[in-house]
């Protein structure tokens, strides 16, 4: 397998982009399971099916490229918003990306550490696959120059607190579904999702700026468009308004550009138990 992701980082993002988009409109015939879970968390958010319908295409893309992000050369990348990041850096309070399924999340942290990870490194939270041949592929890719990665563990968050409070950054995608004892039900679409309470707890504990991230994926493999925008409103000091606050910042993000949403995440599901 590792063989396989070697050869494909080879490529160029046009190639695997059309790849991934046929495994995308695979996945979405073969599979019942996956093609309802997917329209079903559209529908529930009000998007039609021209929003979502190139969403199928995307999720495929999404893993395609993993292998030239991993493992190839670097790819194109435009920014807009950069100036926020730069201005909260001068602070040197820490600064919080929060970025949902959307787009390519993976470049969102490869771009920063490129841009910006001299200056102050980006520590990302990151929970190891249990298949080892997949282990021993991604570990690598979360420790290069301005990018490391923190454990999804009591440990990790230390990590990222103490990152924070040195005037680093960290990234947290809010929208990934923590194991149970560590979230609070929230509404997400206008559906209650068990929701992380972590990026709160890290804004709250360190004072970091917090900052809006996705990756855009640009048509015809050009590359990708990281974009970054300030919360819209300070978090409340109420756990639970301030959750719902960052579910809402989510939701914005993806109506922005619900083609790309990683609509087929089971943003729903019950939490697994604390291991």
């Amino acid at each position: 397998m590792i063989t396989l992701f070697r050869l494909l980082s080879g490529l160029p993002l046009l190639a695997l982009h059309a790849l991934g988009w046929l495994g995308g409109w695979l996945t979405f015939a073969l599979s019942a399971d996956y093609r309802r879970r997917l329209m079903d968390h559209a529908r529930q958010a009000g998007f039609s099916a021209h929003d979502w319908l190139p969403a199928v295409g995307a999720a495929g893309k999404l893993v395609a490229e993993l292998p030239r992000l991993w493992l190839g050369r670097a790819v194109p990348v435009q920014w807009r918003g950069s100036e926020y990041v730069q201005a909260a850096l001068e602070q040197r309070h820490g600064v919080l990306f929060l970025t949902p399924h959307l787009g390519c999340f993976e470049i969102t942290a490869q771009a920063y550490a490129q841009r910006f990870g001299g200056t102050a490194p980006m520590t990302v939270l990151y929970r190891p696959s249990r298949k080892t041949w997949l282990r021993d592929l991604v570990g690598p890719t979360r420790e290069r120059p301005g990018l490391t990665s923190a454990p999804t563990t009591l440990a990790g968050v230390k990590q990222m607190i103490k990152a924070l409070k040195r005037g680093e950054s960290v990234g947290l995608l809010p929208d990934q579904v923590p194991p149970l004892g560590l979230g609070v039900w929230a509404p997400f679409f206008g559906r209650d999702a068990y929701t992380m309470t972590l990026s709160v707890r890290l804004a709250q504990q360190t004072g970091a700026t917090v900052l809006l991230a996705w990756g855009e994926r640009l048509p015809w493999g050009r590359g990708f468009c990281v974009h970054v925008a300030p919360l819209p409103a300070a978090l409340p000091g109420d756990l639970m308004a301030a959750v719902a606050t960052i579910n809402q910042s989510m939701e914005a993000l993806v109506r922005h550009c619900p083609r790309q949403y990683l609509w087929s995440y089971a943003r729903y599901k019950q939490p697994r138990e604390l291991a």
